[in-house]
Order: structure tokens, then C-alpha cells, then sequence
């Protein structure tokens, strides 16, 4: 560790976070969301934060069996399949210079092409809907994402055609525009994993790139629908969990809380210099901070403390916003999330309950999403703020 400042808290705990991960062997999936992309992606980014070469030679292990069978993913999503498994490779290429990463990724996004299919006057990946979880949002996030880094047209081209079937499948909502996760999904979600806020994301970033207009018009109309629809008591901004029976359900945090809606805002204020959309992220903002967390959980909050459903997921939304009040209620979550962990000579780990519906089924998990690569991700973005550097990189859909 020559050269890098005595180890922050936080930094020793994702250390801790890393060995453990380490001892549980490799997760079954290839995916960012609970298999060894997330895995990867976080052991790259503490190999880089300690300096420690047994860290790096870990990583660039897992890294390493990760380019042996991407050929054998089938899905194509960004947290459930090759999106997350380039994302991850990319970013071994660009922490360890090793071309073989940088031969993986552009691997995955050449899979990712192949399997589109023509739809409408646009593509598609079959069985994959449309959301940011694991359909075309998401799949054409990462698209765009590799194709800045490898000045790749392809993939932006077929980003830009996966743009125009979601204008196609948009459905009017009043003065605005809403979109279901896929054609056979009865349960219509507004917020970001699988909803209208994330879908209007990517069309607003694909908007941003090509300088197409409808693709940014679809993406404003997507935000009208959901401030049509908030709750903005006190002015705050929280918009519930989904359509029909779930109207009076919040949740809080990237998935289908202010925490992932808010990103949409935001998004929007870059791209269009409207103060407006940041005032709205900033209404999403606020509700996190009157919320009570984390000493006390609102309704709609459950025993969950990683990036999808949980505590990581509000304190990353916090630290992009940047002010000091954001500031310091994303320490205060770290110090939660520092007090929650369970400690051992294997390492450190977060036991949580990943489903509201299923509050007994409480486990830890390595993964990104719902484990302790996501929670220990967190620590190093905690670790970074705390020494004033970058911190690891972002995800595609990330507007910060």
C-alpha cells in the first residue's frame, strides 16, 4: 500500500466487505445485480482504493472467469445480464490495462447486438421488456455508455433504435406519457427500476447524444406524468410504488423511491438547463431528509440496506446532490450501515431482508444490489468523500 494515506473507517470496512466476499466463493449468476459482475466491479474498485496487490490479483481472478462465460449468458440486461458483464469488464480494462478485459467487453456489447430484434420501427431483446433493470432502457443505457468509450456507432445506432420502439410503446397519461415494464406486465410501475422514471432516463440521454428532439420530448412527457402523480406534502416529492392497489405504497430508495425517480430530474436539468426538473430532484431530496432515516424507517421501509432497496441506494443519491445537508445524512447512513454490519474472521457482511413482502427471509449476499459488493461500494464512495478524491466510477444510469 505504498503511497496511499492510513486506511478511513470506511475503507477498512469494504476491505472487510472484500474478504468476505472472497470466502463465500463465486456467486452462480454472471449478473451486476447478485452475481460476479457486481463482484468484480467492486473488487476492481478496492484493489484500486488500497493500493493492496493480493486485492488486484483477486480481482483480475473473478475477472478473468467472467470473460471465460460471458459466451454463455443468455440475458442481455444491464443489471441482469451482458450490460452489467461489459460495464464491470470495462472497467477491469481501465483499472488494470489488461486487453483481454477490454476484448470482453467489446464481446458483450457485440452479443448484445446480435440478439436484438427487429420491433415496430425499432428493436428489441425478446423477453426482456423494456425497464432499466433488465430491458431496453437499461440494455441501450449501456450501449451508449460503450459507445463513448469505444467510439462505437454500431452500438449507438441500435441504442438510438431501441429509443424509437419505446416512443412507439409510450402510453398517454394525461398531459404526459407512461410506459409499462413489458407488453405482458400487469402491474404498472412509475418510478426507476422498472417503470415510466426509467425508460424517460434513457430517452433522455439518448435525446442528449444524437440532439434528436422526440427522443427528449418522450422523456419530458414521462416527467409530466409523474408529477402529475406525486405526493408533494411539505415540498417533498415521493410517487407510489405502482398503479391500482399499490397507490398508497412508498418506497424510498434507487428502485421505486425518490432515491432512483429523482435521477430522472436531474437528468433533465442537465440536459435542458431547466432549473425547474432540478427543483423537482431536489423535492425528492427533501423527502429523504425529512424521512427520519436512518434512525427510524418510514412506511413503506423494510430491514434493507443495499443500492436497490436500501440505505445505499439513498446515501448514493445524496452525495451526486452534493450539498451540505446531503452531505451529512449520507455520513450518518454510513455510520449506520458501519453499525449494521456483522463482523468475523471471515470478513464483514450485511444480513438484510432483500423482499418487503418477505420479512423473515433475511440473508447475506456478495452481490452488487442486494450484498455486500453494493453496501461495500458505498464505503468507498464514503471513503472518497472523506479524502476528498473521485471515488469509484458510475454506473450508466447514473446522471452524476
Amino acid at each position: 500500500m505504498t503511497g496511499h494515506a492510513p486506511e478511513t473507517p470506511s475503507l477498512a470496512l469494504a476491505r472487510d466487505a472484500g474478504a468476505w466476499i472472497l470466502a463465500q466463493g463465486p456467486p452462480a449468476g454472471l449478473d451486476l445485480y447478485h452475481g460476479a459482475a457486481g463482484v468484480v466491479w467492486f473488487l476492481c474498485e478496492l484493489g484500486a482504493a488500497t493500493g493492496d496487490p493480493a486485492v488486484a490479483r483477486d480481482a483480475r481472478d473473478r475477472a478473468d472467469a467472467l470473460v471465460a462465460a460471458l459466451e454463455g449468458e443468455a440475458d442481455c440486461g444491464l443489471y441482469s445480464g451482458l450490460g452489467g458483464v461489459g460495464f464491470a469488464l470495462r472497467r477491469a480494462f481501465e483499472l488494470t490495462g489488461e486487453p483481454r478485459y477490454r476484448d470482453g467487453a467489446r464481446r458483450a456489447a457485440a452479443l448484445i447486438r446480435q440478439r436484438a430484434v427487429p420491433a415496430g420501427s425499432g428493436i428489441e431483446w425478446p423477453g426482456q421488456g423494456y425497464d432499466v433493470i433488465s430491458g431496453s432502457a437499461g440494455i441501450g443505457l449501456h450501449l451508449l455508455w460503450e459507445a463513448r468509450k469505444e467510439g462505437d456507432p454500431a452500438s449507438r445506432e441500435l441504442a438510438e433504435k431501441a429509443g424509437r420502439r419505446l416512443l412507439e410503446l409510450g402510453i398517454p397519461a394525461g398531459s404526459g406519457t407512461k410506459w409499462a415494464a413489458a407488453t405482458d406486465t400487469p402491474m404498472v410501475m412509475p418510478n426507476f427500476s422498472h417503470g415510466t422514471a426509467g425508460v424517460a432516463y434513457f430517452l433522455a440521454t439518448l435525446g442528449q447524444e444524437t440532439g434528436r428532439r422526440e427522443f427528449l420530448d418522450a422523456a419530458l412527457g414521462g416527467a409530466r406524468y409523474l408529477t402529475s402523480i406525486a405526493r408533494t406534502a411539505g415540498d417533498t416529492a415521493l410517487v407510489y410504488h405502482h398503479e391500482g392497489d399499490g397507490e398508497d405504497l412508498y418506497y424510498w430508495s434507487w428502485c421505486h423511491g425518490p432515491a432512483g425517480t429523482a435521477r430522472l430530474f436531474y437528468r433533465l436539468y442537465a440536459v435542458t438547463g431547466d432549473c425547474a426538473w432540478l427543483e423537482w430532484a431536489q423535492k425528492g431530496a427533501r423527502a429523504l431528509l425529512a424521512s427520519g432515516l436512518p434512525e427510524s424507517e418510514p412506511p413503506g421501509w423494510w430491514d434493507n440496506v443495499g443500492p436497490c432497496c436500501g440505505h445505499a441506494g439513498v446515501a448514493e443519491l445524496l452525495l451526486g446532490l452534493g450539498e451540505p445537508r446531503h452531505l451529512e445524512l449520507a455520513r450518518r447512513i454510513t455510520a449506520y450501515l458501519s453499525s449494521r454490519a456483522t463482523c468475523d474472521a471471515e470478513g464483514a457482511r450485511w444480513v438484510q431482508a432483500e423482499h418487503r413482502v418477505h420479512p423473515e427471509l433475511r440473508e447475506a449476499q456478495t452481490g452488487y444490489m442486494q450484498g455486500a459488493a453494493g453496501v461495500g461500494m458505498w464505503l468507498l464512495r464514503a471513503d472518497a468523500l472523506e479524502r476528498g478524491t473521485s471515488g469509484p466510477t458510475r454506473l450508466p444510469d447514473s446522471p452524476f
